[in-house]
């Protein structure tokens, strides 16, 4: 089970950066061709990040469709079954140009945390 290592390592990542700031959101993309049960790496941030500053942030996962390009004919198709062949060609020789992506999107501190806001200027009378 690989996502319990994956998840440590997104947890690292961001308390590296963050240190004990409370995180309220981690946005992961995770494509559907990264082969990552994106299930499983919900369970295991739960785990993972018990007592530590992500406690109770939610998860949110953004799942972009696979695409991929045949090396033989040129076709250019979207695919989100990890068994590539060309749908053209039958080729298994291709390239897959997206959804293979395991990123970090984006990391929402807690309000609290967040500093202060300062006020908008107001036109003098």
């Amino acid at each position: 089970m690989h996502e319990l290592s994956l998840t440590e390592a997104v947890v690292d990542l961001i308390t590296e950066k963050l240190g004990d700031t409370p995180v309220a959101r981690v946005t992961l993309e995770i494509g559907k061709l990264a082969g990552v049960v994106v299930d499983s790496m919900r369970f295991c941030f739960d785990v993972v990040t018990d007592g530590t500053p992500l406690t109770g942030a939610e998860l949110v996962v953004i799942e972009p469709s696979g695409a991929a390009r045949c090396r033989k004919c040129g076709l250019e198709y979207d695919v989100d079954d990890p068994i590539l062949l060309c749908p053209r060609c039958g080729s298994a020789n291709v390239a897959i140009t997206s959804g293979d992506e395991l990123r970090i999107r984006s990391v929402e501190v807690r309000a609290e945390c967040a500093p202060p806001v300062a006020a908008q200027a107001q036109p003098r009378p």
